[in-house]
């Protein structure tokens, strides 16, 4: 059969034969029901917000700028570019964002919240600091460099000690920065096994940490629940959430107890704890 490509009947013929579904064109990122609930309805936020969402570091300095000149500059930072943020975690959960543009959207925020900082002349108060590491013998960083940019975009201090760090390390950066969490990733079952180390070594310095947030694709949560302070942490976005706990006031056992209601989510792997 010889098909003319302008017929619209050959093309449904076409459509038919291979089973194609048709789903009409891409909609933008901030028309998603999920970002409309994030997106401020007013200028300059929604702009700065914008500029976050589409990973965009030149139109984040261009809104950053119009937005300072009138804008108080933790209004710029809250209810616009941490906006964004929010819009971009919420991609990034249902699976329509993944991490270079996690990335660029990170890059984006952090150009507009350092020009606000310098407005604001002092640096911004933080909610409180987190050590980040990658275990020992692991090479492997992207869920641990996705942890920390979430971290950071939502007002956290992040001491982040890069991968493959010796648990003698970790322990001493935990006894100088003093976090209200801890966070460490693993690929490997061969490098998993350093977090129940580290968790002896925190023990037996005399440490206690409100949450030791372990993850990562050989991760599972029976292996973090096996020693003190471990919490499994299912996605890196739920990193945020667990760190807001910490400062609450929750322990490391209220979030196991309490993971789903925590982060605000059904998550499969604690669907027993519901």
């Amino acid at each position: 059969m010889t098909l003319d490509w302008e017929s619209r009947e050959n093309t449904d013929f076409v459509y038919r034969r291979y089973n194609v579904i048709v789903e009409g064109p891409a909609i933008k990122p901030e028309d998603d029901k999920d970002v409309k609930k994030n997106m401020p309805p007013k200028e300059p936020f929604r702009e700065l917000a914008l500029a976050v969402i589409h990973g965009d570091s030149d139109r984040a300095r261009e809104a950053t700028k119009t937005a300072l000149a009138s804008t108080p500059p933790l209004d710029v930072i809250e209810k616009g570019l941490s906006k964004g943020m929010d819009a971009v975690s919420a991609l990034y959960a249902k699976g329509a964002y993944f991490l270079p543009d996690v990335m660029l959207s990170a890059d984006a925020m952090m150009v507009g919240m350092n020009m606000a900082d310098a407005k604001l002349g002092k640096a911004r108060e933080k909610k409180g600091t987190v050590v980040s590491f990658v275990a020992e013998g692991d090479p492997h960083d992207i869920g641990k460099n996705l942890v920390v940019m979430f971290l950071r975009s939502n007002g956290y201090e992040v001491v982040d000690l890069g991968r493959d760090v010796p648990n003698a390390d970790v322990v001493s950066a935990v006894k100088k920065a003093k976090p209200v969490m801890l966070t460490g990733t693993a690929l490997m079952t061969t490098t998993m096994t350093n977090f129940h180390h580290v968790s002896d070594m925190l023990k037996k310095e005399g440490i206690s940490l409100p949450i030791f947030g372990c993850g990562g694709g050989a991760v599972k949560r029976d292996f973090v629940e096996s020693y003190d302070m471990g919490v499994y942490g299912v996605k890196a976005f739920h990193a945020t959430k667990l760190a807001d706990a910490a400062v609450a006031g929750k322990t490391w056992k209220d979030m196991r107890k309490e993971y789903p209601k925590i982060v605000g989510e059904f998550v499969g792997e604690y669907a027993d704890r519901l």
